[in-house]
């Protein structure tokens, strides 16, 4: 018997129609590995789930990245400013910007001896 492209044309709607029913598997003779068919259904899902969770992880690695750079400016910024406020003009000019009458001592300072 010769093949005919209406021929093909009906077993592509036939199995068209048995994959809506559910039927294709069962047609196939594929029953007796339904299981196995089943187990490599889930081994893909549980590859797919883990894949878009290690995309997630990665993103979220990508924000904390950015984060940490960003406060290490900040904190970098900070001791300079420390560091700046710490210098002997600096506290000197602070302490007569308000009002105080603490200065450098006049003379050395000397040794109470026991």
């Amino acid at each position: 018997m010769a093949w005919k492209f209406s021929d093909i044309r009906h077993f592509i709607l036939t199995s068209l129609r048995a994959i809506l029913k559910g039927e294709f598997l069962l047609r196939a003779n594929v029953g007796r590995y339904f299981i196995h068919v089943i187990y490599t259904f889930l081994l893909f899902v549980i590859i797919i789930w883990i894949s878009l969770k290690t995309e997630a992880t990665m993103a979220r690695v990508e924000q904390n990245r950015a984060a940490i750079t960003e406060l290490e400016i900040e904190q970098s910024q900070m001791v300079f400013d420390l560091s700046s406020a710490s210098r002997r003009s600096t506290v000197e000019s602070n302490l007569e910007r308000l009002g105080s009458n603490v200065a450098e001592p006049e003379k050395p300072a000397f040794r109470i001896e026991r």
